[in-house]
C-alpha cells in the first residue's frame, strides 16, 4: 500500500466530514487507506463515520488519549509506505496526495513533507514552514520581535519569514496539521513522543528526522485549507500553559543542560507574560463596557446630586452624608448595570432595547428597596429618577458612538439580512439555498453562480464563476458559499486567494450534509450554519432559563404543604426544589437518551421534567423523543418550560 492517512478527531464532526469528503476524492487514483482515531467525542462523530464513511477504518477510544498517542495507535496498524498525519479541520486539493507522493519518491533524502496552508479566508498560514525554537528564536517569538521584523533572517526564524512562501525549501519543522512521513524512517527513529499530550510533538518528530540524516521539505505546489484552532482557543490561558510547557519538554529532551535551563527560564517568563496578557485581554473585552458605563453614569449622577443638593434640598447650606456619595450612589449604578447584564444589554451584537429593559428593571428594583428602607436611608427619589434617565441616555449614547466608530463587536442589532452567493450546479446550489433559509438567518439575498464558464442566467443563475468579482461588487455580497460536490478544492482555494481583498467571508457546503462550514480566524470556533439552531444555548436564554428556575422554585416553597397532595413523590419534590435552587438541576431539560442517538444537543442541566411530559402517559417512541428534544433546543422559550411544568406537575417529584 502506498499511503496511510491518519486523522485524529475530537468533537469536530462537521469538519471531519468535510475533510474526509476531500480525502475521498484525493485518493481515487492512489492505493491508500484512511484511519480515523476518535478520542471519545460526544458530538456524534462515530455515528456519522459509520453512516457516511463505512470504508474508513475507525479506532474509537473510550477516553481522550491525546494527539500523540492516538496517532501512534493508528500508525502501528497502518500498512502504507508513507504515513500522512492530517488534522480533521482541513480540506485537501484533489491532487494533493499525488503531488506529494511524487515529490517524496523523487527525493529519497526527504524524511517528511509539509504543504502550503491557508486559513478559512484564503490567507497564508505562516506555520506552514517553521524553524526550530532555539532559545534565541523563542525569545524573538515570545516578545514580538519576529512580528515586528517578519522577513528578517535574525528575528523571523520561527516562521522562516525570509523564505519565499511559493518556493520549495528545506525547513526544520513540519506542521502537525499535514505531515507526510516515510514509514521506514518512523520505524528507525520511533513514533510520536507521547510525553506531548497536545502541541510540540510535530517539532520533536521533525527534529528527530533531521538528526537521523534526513530532510524536511516545505512543498507549496499544492495547498490545503486549515481551519486552524477549531478545538482550542488560541487566546485562552489553558492554551498558553499547554503549548509552552510542551516547549519545555522539547528543550529538556534535546538541548544541553545549560541551554535547557536557559530555555526553560525563557519559557516560564513567556508563560506568565502570555498568560497575563490572555487574562487581561479577556477581562478587558468583557469588562470594558460595564466599566465605561459605571464611570460615565457615576460622573453624571454625581453632578446631578450636587445640583439637587445645593439648589433644591439644601439651598441654605448642608449636604448629603458621605455614605450616600460613596455607598448608595455606587449601589444604584451597580444595580442598573447588573439588571442590564441580566437583560442581555452587554451581549454582542448590541441590542438597544435590552439596555432600555435593563435600566427600567433596575430602576424599579431600586425604587422598591427605597420604599422599604427606613426614613434615614431615603435620601432622594428624584435623584434616582434623574440618575436613571442619565444612565439610559449615557448607555445608549456610548453604544451608538462605539457602533458609529465601527469598533469590532459593537455593531448594533443582529445582522439577519446578509447577502449570499452560492457557487454550484443547479440541484446542489438550490439544496444549499434551502438549507440557508431553514437556519433562521433570514438572508437578504441569495444568488446562484454556476461553477463552469458558460452562461447560465436562464436557469436561475446570475452568472458563472469567472464573473464572480463583478457579481460580488454589483450585488454587494457578504459571503460566498462553495458547493464541494460541484467545485473542486483547487478552484475553491484559487478563488479564495483571488478574492482576498474583497472583504467577503467564505464557507464550504459538503455534499449531502446539513452543515455549511467556515472559519474567519483562529479565535473563532468555526462558524457553522446548520438546520437545528440551538436557541437554548444562547446566553440570553440560559440566563432566562436559570432565572425562571429560581422564580418557580421560590414560588413552590410556600406552596409545599399543598403540593404534598398533588405530586406523586412529595419527598422527591422537596429534594428537587432545593436541587434546582442550588443549580444542580433544572425544572425542564432534555429527555435522557444515548449520546449518539441525540447528536448536537447543547449541554444544559439535567431536567426534572422533559418535553414529552406535555403528553401525559402517551406512548412515545425513541424517534419522537429525539424530535421533541431537537424542537425544545431549537425553539426554546420560557413559556415552553411553564407549559411543561403545568402539564407535568404530578411528576415534579421525579428522581433524576
Amino acid at each position: 500500500m502506498k499511503l496511510s492517512i491518519v486523522v485524529v478527531n475530537y468533537n469536530v464532526k462537521y469538519f471531519l466530514e468535510q475533510c474526509l469528503n476531500s480525502v475521498k476524492k484525493a485518493i481515487r487514483n492512489i492505493d491508500a487507506e484512511v484511519i480515523v482515531v476518535d478520542n471519545n467525542s460526544v458530538d456524534g462523530s462515530v455515528k456519522m463515520l459509520a453512516e457516511k464513511f463505512p470504508e474508513v477504518r475507525l479506532l474509537a477510544n473510550n477516553q481522550n488519549t491525546g494527539f500523540s498517542r492516538a496517532n501512534n495507535q493508528a500508525i502501528r496498524q497502518a500498512s502504507g509506505e508513507y504515513i500522512l498525519l492530517l488534522n480533521p479541520d482541513t480540506v485537501v486539493e484533489d491532487d494533493t496526495f499525488e503531488k506529494c507522493l511524487a515529490f517524496m519518491d523523487d527525493h529519497p533524502d526527504a524524511g517528511g513533507l509539509g504543504v502550503k496552508m491557508i486559513d478559512g479566508k484564503g490567507n497564508f498560514l505562516p506555520e506552514s514552514k517553521r524553524g526550530f525554537p532555539s532559545p534565541a528564536t523563542a525569545f524573538y517569538k515570545i516578545f514580538g520581535l519576529s512580528k515586528l521584523f517578519p522577513h528578517s533572517k535574525t528575528f523571523s526564524k520561527y516562521h522562516l519569514g525570509y523564505l519565499d512562501k511559493d518556493e520549495i525549501h528545506e525547513v526544520d519543522v513540519l506542521a502537525g496539521a499535514f505531515m507526510m512521513l516515510r514509514k521506514s524512517i518512523l520505524d528507525k527513529i520511533g513514533l510520536l513522543d507521547e510525553a506531548f499530550f497536545m502541541y510540540g510533538e510535530d517539532i520533536d518528530l521533525s527534529y528527530r528526522i533531521m538528526k537521523a540524516g534526513y530532510k524536511n521539505y516545505y512543498f507549496p505546489e499544492t495547498r490545503i485549507i486549515h481551519y486552524k484552532g477549531e478545538s482550542t482557543k488560541k487566546s485562552s490561558v489553558n492554551y498558553v500553559f499547554i503549548f509552552y510547557n510542551a516547549m519545555v519538554i522539547f528543550a529538556k529532551k534535546h538541548f544541553s543542560r545549560k541551554n535547557a535551563r536557559t530555555y526553560t527560564f525563557l519559557i516560564n517568563m513567556a508563560i506568565w507574560f502570555r498568560a497575563s496578557i490572555a487574562v487581561m485581554n479577556r477581562f478587558f473585552k468583557r469588562a470594558f463596557l460595564p466599566i465605561l458605563d459605571f464611570i460615565i453614569i457615576f460622573i453624571g449622577i454625581f453632578l446631578i446630586k450636587n445640583y439637587w443638593e445645593h439648589e433644591v434640598i439644601f439651598p441654605d447650606g448642608g449636604h448629603y452624608p458621605n455614605i450616600f456619595n460613596f455607598v448608595v450612589l455606587p449601589a444604584y449604578i451597580l444595580t442598573w448595570i447588573f439588571s442590564t447584564y441580566i437583560s442581555g444589554g452587554y451581549e454582542k451584537p448590541v441590542k438597544l432595547f435590552k439596555v432600555i429593559q435593563g435600566m427600567s428593571i433596575g430602576t424599579i428594583i431600586i425604587l422598591v428597596f427605597y420604599a422599604l428602607f427606613p426614613e434615614t436611608w431615603r435620601f432622594s427619589r428624584a435623584i434616582i429618577l434623574l440618575g436613571a434617565a442619565w444612565g439610559l441616555i449615557s448607555m445608549l449614547g456610548i453604544r451608538l458612538l462605539l457602533s458609529g466608530l465601527k469598533l469590532k463587536g459593537y455593531r448594533i442589532g443582529e445582522r439577519t439580512n446578509k447577502r449570499f452567493l452560492i457557487v454550484g450546479k443547479k440541484d446542489e446550489a438550490q439544496r444549499v439555498s434551502q438549507l440557508l433559509q431553514k437556519t433562521r438567518l433570514t438572508p437578504g439575498f441569495i444568488g446562484l453562480v454556476h461553477p463552469s464558464l458558460q452562461e447560465n442566467k436562464n436557469n436561475g443563475f446570475i452568472g458563472n464563476i469567472n464573473q464572480i468579482k463583478d457579481i460580488i461588487t454589483i450585488y454587494k455580497i457578504d459571503e460566498v458559499i462553495f458547493c464541494s460536490k460541484d467545485v473542486p478544492p483547487q478552484k475553491i482555494i484559487d478563488k479564495m486567494a483571488e478574492l482576498q481583498n474583497y472583504q467577503v467571508d467564505y464557507k464550504i457546503a459538503p455534499e449531502d450534509s446539513l452543515s455549511i462550514i467556515g472559519s474567519n480566524s483562529i479565535n473563532t470556533s468555526g462558524d457553522l450554519y446548520i438546520i437545528e439552531i440551538n436557541s437554548i444555548d444562547k446566553p440570553e436564554n440560559r440566563r432566562n432559563k436559570r432565572l425562571f428556575d429560581m422564580i418557580v422554585s421560590l414560588t413552590f416553597i410556600p406552596l409545599l404543604p399543598l403540593f404534598v397532595f398533588v405530586v406523586k413523590k412529595p419527598a422527591g419534590f422537596v429534594r428537587n426544589v432545593f436541587s434546582v435552587i442550588f443549580g444542580a438541576r433544572s425544572w425542564v431539560g432534555f429527555y435522557p437518551m444515548q449520546t449518539d442517538a441525540n447528536p448536537r444537543l447543547p449541554e444544559i442541566k439535567k431536567g426534572i421534567l422533559h418535553p414529552a411530559d406535555v403528553f401525559n402517559r402517551k406512548e412515545i417512541n425513541q424517534e419522537t423523543y429525539q424530535k421533541l428534544n431537537l424542537i425544545y433546543a431549537r425553539d426554546y422559550k420560557v413559556w415552553t418550560d411553564l407549559n411543561i411544568i403545568w402539564r407535568g406537575y404530578q411528576e415534579l417529584g421525579r428522581k433524576v
